[in-house]
Formats: structure tokens, C-alpha cells, sequence
């Protein structure tokens, strides 16, 4: 159960990124970061409702 909840985590942002940096390739720098900053903060919720869900 736990490597079928990582694996949805990993694909899950993998997916995430892939889309922000191909919607953010004519933007501004400013405009990336923040996308990025957006896909961490992502990240880490996913992670932690695993966590969550694990324990």
C-alpha cells in the first residue's frame, strides 16, 4: 500500500511540473518562480497527506 501511495505522490508531481514549466516557457522569470513555488507547496501537502494517511 505504501509503494502504490508513493508511486501516485511521484507521478502526481512529476505530472504537476511537467505542466508548469510547458504553460510557463513564454512567461517572465518572476512568473516561473512563483509557478514553482506553487508545485513545491503542492509537493509537500501530498506528502504530508501520505504521511498522514500512514500513520
Amino acid at each position: 500500500m505504501k509503494k502504490l501511495m508513493m508511486t501516485f505522490v511521484v507521478l502526481f508531481s512529476l505530472g504537476t511540473v511537467m505542466t508548469t514549466f510547458t504553460s510557463c516557457r513564454d512567461t517572465n522569470k518572476s512568473g516561473i518562480e512563483k509557478a514553482a513555488d506553487d508545485v513545491g507547496d503542492a509537493v509537500e501537502d501530498a506528502a504530508d497527506d501520505v504521511e498522514d494517511a500512514l500513520n
